[in-house]
């Protein structure tokens, strides 16, 4: 393996270069995920800078979502729209691996930045077009944003309460599931590429597929059932026993018996083993039509007994439940503190910080969080100017043109 600018080892995407031309969540959260594991990621801003630096929680000046999404890059400020711009980004792409840019359908081609421009360039580009709706079809137009993805995909339509109101998600949800499959198609992107002959294509990602892929079998259960999926509350339309119980203690709980042994285990540790003979306790569409019966036996043991008591009792007897935890707890918790599931990286105005750690774990090539989000155009002289080679007048120029913006 490679070592990265600090000596430590480099992950496994040492040696990629990707563009990140893109703001807010979905289209950085792609780049995001690469630069975890060792890709150098260049994130291109807008001289103003990307507006999420101005959205959220902020401590001393400094994003907190910034640092988390941006974390692992290095940044410069080009605005796109002037030639000056237009150049220095070819200039980029000549030595780049993956570009991703998030421009509503159209910009990058009226910038002259699309792909028959880059590919022009760099015919071994992978360019992912992050968009709401896609590149082609009616909404192609339409702003893109997770809130619309997550409301149209049918999301918010199954969650919440029954007669309660659809609920979006108080976070990047749809963003997010974007971010990660933005993350495989690229791969898989570069893998046809280096196998296939060296040419690169064109990722057109929009951000409400992929959540709603993520929904499970709804359209095959409307298609061959008619049947259009409501809001259970934390039930589950497909298995049961499933809900959240509160504890003496004042805990809640979330509990799953998806599996027959399990459901079994659980009714017998909550003391009526007779639940588990009944014919309808056999399969799941049984035990649905006894939700109440069941929530209100396992509800009445959870409840007389502390949180504590409840974990070790199912734990013992092999059946799953667990605390719901909020962030305070999460950062307590002894798995998530053996597994270093939260990490710690140093930033240069907050000092520590705590942020989520890589999903998953690699024996041979692990990636790693270096550095929290940059500075705006913190690295405009290292890349502009070492990596492309342009010149302190020049870039003094480009300063004056409002084409770069220095820190």
């Amino acid at each position: 393996m490679q070592e990265d600018r600090s000596g430590d080892m480099a992950g496994p995407l040492a040696g990629l270069r990707v563009i990140d031309a893109a703001t807010l969540f979905a289209g950085p959260m792609v780049a995001t995920l690469l630069g975890d594991y060792g890709a150098d990621v260049i994130k291109v801003e807008h001289p103003a800078g990307d507006s999420l630096r101005n959205l959220g929680w902020e401590k001393d000046g400094v994003s907190l979502w910034w640092a988390v999404v941006n974390r692992n890059k290095r940044a410069i400020t080009l605005k796109l729209s002037h030639d000056l711009g237009r150049r220095a980004m070819l200039h980029l792409v000549e030595g780049a691996d993956v570009l991703v840019e998030n421009f509503r359908p159209g910009t990058m081609e009226r910038w002259g930045l699309g792909w028959d421009d880059l590919c022009a360039v760099n015919p071994r580009l992978i360019m992912v077009r992050v968009t709401g709706f896609g590149q082609t079809g009616p909404y192609r137009e339409r702003a893109g944003f997770g809130t619309l993805a997550e409301s149209m995909s049918g999301f918010a339509h199954i969650n919440g309460h029954p007669g309660g109101p659809p609920t979006l998600p108080p976070f990047a949800l749809a963003d997010g599931i974007a971010g990660l499959s933005g993350a495989f198609l690229t791969m898989a992107a570069l893998r046809a590429r280096d196998l296939g002959g060296g040419t690169g294509q064109v990722i057109d990602l929009s951000i409400y597929e992929p959540i709603f892929w993520l929904l499970g079998p709804q359209a095959t259960i409307y298609d061959q059932l008619g049947i259009v999926q409501g809001r259970t509350g934390n039930r589950a339309p497909f298995t049961a026993p499933r809900n959240a119980y509160l504890s003496r203690d004042g805990v809640w709980l979330g509990l799953s018996g998806s599996s027959q042994s399990t459901a079994e285990r659980t009714v017998r540790l909550v003391g009526r083993p007779e639940m588990a003979a009944e014919p309808w306790f056999a399969n799941h569409a049984g035990r649905l039509r006894h939700q109440d019966e069941l929530d209100e036996a396992i509800g009445a043991w959870v409840g007389a007994r502390d949180a504590e008591e409840v974990v070790v009792a199912f734990s013992e007897a092999g059946a799953a439940i667990a605390p719901i935890l909020d962030i305070a707890g999460i950062l307590e918790d002894p798995q998530f503190v053996h597994n270093e599931t939260v990490t710690t990286v140093e930033d240069p105005v907050l000092g520590p910080v705590r942020m989520q750690n890589l999903v998953g774990r690699m024996s041979g090539t692990p990636g790693r969080v270096r550095t929290t989000g940059p500075s705006l155009g913190e690295h405009n002289r290292d890349i502009l100017g070492g990596l492309i080679g342009y010149g302190d007048s020049y870039l003094r120029n480009m300063a004056e043109e409002g084409v770069i913006s220095f820190p």
